[in-house]
């Protein structure tokens, strides 16, 4: 199946107040479970590439070319996205080698420089046919980052999104990136606030540390694009656990890397269904 645009999968969900599954992927396997999850669920997917794993590979073609690649080859509509780029040149090379999104990240900086920085990289990415999604009330816990009451404003956010043109908005409502615990507090009534202000579909950041029935409810109270990565890394590395705790003498990392692959694959079905992810219509 050629390989599908962010918009595609994004904006009949958010009409039909479904969620769509945003996985990040570090390793080729990551990538390869994701599409092997959503396949087994029949829901389309977006894989994601941050800027800390281009950071991890040292350039981005390499990785990028990879998931690509598996993208194109999957049975489901497959989304390849740049997740939480700080960088306009990064986004230029993802932009370059064929990403049908970008998520660009100025919620660091004050909000007229967000605003600014923010509406150039639009402007340079829709004249280019790719879809833009940006942050509004830093989202905690990123590189160290931890702010905890960080809360998006709903009129704040629809001033960002009529003066930026953004596609897609993530907001700060009470989660946190890279938890380890599944605890986090969602402000449901501030979500609804923001559905009914913002005309882009919202992205939740931070999604791994959110419990099975709070994702479900973040979905039903306006939220659509969900970021999920820490639980994944989880469920991999446990399985890795699990087989080299079994055989200490295993050297082979097919055979310890495969199992990995293998449960978050399961994981990535499972979660669909918690964001009743759209089945694929053949």
């Amino acid at each position: 199946m050629p390989q599908t645009g962010t918009g595609a999968i994004v904006t009949p969900a958010a009409s039909a107040a479904r969620g769509v599954g945003a996985f990040n992927v570090i390793q080729l396997e990551h990538a390869q479970a994701v599409v092997a999850g959503a396949e087994a669920a029949g829901a389309p997917v977006i894989l994601q590439l941050s800027e800390n794993a281009v950071r991890y590979h040292g350039a981005l073609a390499p990785i990028a070319a990879a998931v690509l690649a598996v993208a194109r080859a999957a049975a489901v509509p497959v989304a390849v996205h740049l997740d939480h780029a700080t960088s306009a040149e990064l986004v230029a090379d993802a932009v370059e080698l064929g990403f049908s999104s970008v998520m660009f990240d100025a919620s660091a900086l004050p909000y007229r420089e967000n605003v600014r920085a923010t509406a150039a990289v639009v402007e340079r990415c829709h004249a280019a046919g790719v879809w833009v999604e940006a942050e509004l009330g830093e989202v905690g816990g990123k590189d160290g980052v931890h702010a905890p009451g960080a809360r998006t404003d709903p009129g704040e956010a629809a001033d960002f999104v009529a003066t930026t043109g953004v596609d897609a908005l993530a907001v700060a409502v009470g989660t946190s990136h890279a938890m380890a615990t599944r605890d986090a507090v969602l402000d449901f009534e501030l979500i609804a606030r923001l559905r009914a202000a913002v005309p882009v579909p919202l992205v939740l950041h931070g999604s791994s540390g959110v419990a099975d029935g709070h994702l479900a409810r973040a979905v039903a109270h306006g939220m659509t694009k969900v970021n999920i990565s820490t639980q994944l890394n989880r469920v991999f590395t446990g399985a890795v656990r699990h087989v080299l705790g079994a055989d200490p003498g295993l050297v082979d990392t097919r055979r310890y890397l495969g199992p990995g692959r293998t449960a978050v694959a399961a994981e990535v079905t499972r979660l669909l269904g918690v964001l009743g992810a759209a089945t694929v219509r053949s």
